[in-house]
C-alpha cells in the first residue's frame, strides 16, 4: 500500500529532516510528526472502509443468491403450470397459446 511505503520512508528520516507534502500542484514544507500522524489516520480510515466494503459485498452476494433462488423458483413454477396447461394432445388449453 502506498501509505505504508510512505510511512516506512518517513521512519528512516531524522526528526529534523525537511519533508514536503503535496497540496494540489504545490509542495508544502511540513513536520515529520504531522505527516506521520496524517498518514496513520489515512491508513486507519482505509482499513475501516475496506472492512465496511467487505461487509457490504457479503450482503449484496447474499441478497443476490436470495433473488436468484426466487427467480429460479418462479421459473420452475411457470414451467410446471405450462406443462399442466398442455393437454394430452400437446396443445395449450389456454386461449391464445
Amino acid at each position: 500500500m502506498e501509505i505504508e511505503k510512505a510511512l516506512e520512508e518517513l521512519r528512516k528520516l531524522g526528526e529534523e529532516d525537511v519533508i514536503y507534502k503535496n497540496a494540489g500542484p504545490l509542495l508544502i514544507k511540513t513536520k515529520k510528526t504531522d505527516t506521520v500522524k496524517d498518514l496513520e489516520e489515512k491508513k486507519e480510515l482505509s482499513k475501516t472502509r475496506l472492512l465496511v466494503l467487505g461487509k457490504q459485498e457479503a450482503r449484496v452476494k447474499e441478497n443476490l443468491k436470495e433473488v436468484e433462488t426466487k427467480i429460479n423458483e418462479m421459473i420452475r413454477i411457470g414451467q410446471n403450470q405450462r406443462g399442466t396447461d398442455l393437454g394430452a394432445s400437446g396443445t395449450s388449453s389456454v386461449p391464445g397459446n
